[in-house]
């Protein structure tokens, strides 16, 4: 099969094309995929920069979408023609588990999906929803459930209530989505005229230029009247908190997702954080079950993820240079 690995010392030019052998057929609780699709997500790109430790040789990409080709014994979650995608953590399939036991994600230590076969354990995947294609349903394992356990298991998000979203990356339109989806409203921040039209265009309330307001806190409490609001997507990490901090609302929510917005801050402000009692809850996206709940409220709702542009496997290296590039709005995502 045909497939990309991350050769050392990992970088953009040291991503090589390779044929090895065919995945191997199902042994009893496993599945073989036949992989359609692929989504890039940060975390990649920081996997075959060298920013994350990776083995010689690795497959990238977390997130994979395909067909189930074989079955092995004991399967009955899935029938051989069934479309699937990945999850992120194969071992955290519910509830509770030890920051410990997620060391085996796809793309990073685990092989990913920059690949054209998988055969991994059936619980591995979960069934895509009906609505999409293989390379908008790529778009979910990382990026969408990372959103959903934001906005809805972590969140809670109520209709009526404001919903905070940061740029125009993959999780932060998902959550967009999700938010409006259950009724909130919501208000998104940009620097660039053209993506505010495109936030708009997803149903975004209200939209901020924050390279235009760099103290933007202070348009989000105008726009809540004062107030602030009650859930904040922060995805931008220590340049944005303190903004964030400064427009939530009273005991509001903050997801912690990343840090695309570099660090060049020393330290958090942690005496707004005490002083407003606002509950932060760091987002490393989540479990099986989320990603169950998600896909039906997909399928419930009809969402269809925004997929920015779409490569060839070969040109997985250019598909990195435009996600890096920052001029995406949506995902990037590979076919095989």
């Amino acid at each position: 099969m045909k497939c990309i690995s991350v050769k050392h010392p990992p970088s953009l030019d040291n991503l090589l094309l390779e044929n090895r052998e065919p995945a191997p057929e199902p042994g009893p609780g496993e599945i073989k995929v036949s992989i359609r699709a692929g989504s890039l997500n940060f975390r990649d790109s920081l996997v075959v920069n060298g920013f994350f430790p990776a083995p010689d040789g690795l497959i990238p990409l977390s997130d994979g979408a395909g067909d189930v080709i074989a079955i092995g014994s004991g399967v009955s979650e899935f029938a051989i023609g069934d479309r699937v995608v990945s999850i992120f953590h194969p071992k955290w399939l519910d509830g509770f588990l030890d920051k410990r036991d997620l060391d085996n994600s796809p793309g990073g230590p685990a092989d990913g999906f920059a690949c054209e076969e998988a055969t991994r354990p059936a619980t591995h995947f979960t069934r895509a929803p009906e609505n999409l294609s293989y390379a908008e349903a790529a778009t979910l394992t990382c990026a969408g459930v990372t959103a959903w356990r934001a906005v809805v298991t972590d969140g809670n998000v109520h209709p009526g209530e404001w919903v905070l979203v940061q740029g125009t990356g993959g999780v932060s339109l998902f959550a967009l989505q999700f938010a409006k989806a259950a009724g909130a409203k919501v208000i998104a921040t940009s620097s660039s005229t053209e993506k505010m039209d495109r936030l708009k265009a997803l149903g975004a309330d209200h939209v901020i230029n924050y390279a235009e307001n760099e103290n933007w806190g202070d348009a989000v409490l105008d726009l809540t009247g004062g107030l602030g609001v009650e859930h904040i997507v922060e995805v931008g990490g220590p340049n944005t908190l303190k903004q964030s901090f400064h427009c939530a609302r009273t005991g509001g929510h903050i997801a912690i997702i990343g840090a695309v917005g570099g660090f060049d801050v020393d330290a958090m402000p942690f005496v707004i954080l005490q002083a407003k009692r606002l509950r932060v809850q760091a987002v490393t996206v989540g479990t099986r079950r989320d990603q169950i709940e998600m896909v039906r409220a997909i399928e419930t709702h009809r969402i269809k993820p925004v997929v920015d542009k779409l490569f060839q496997l070969d040109d997985l290296a250019e598909a990195f240079r435009h996600l890096q590039s920052g001029s995406h709005v949506g995902k990037v995502c590979v076919e095989m």
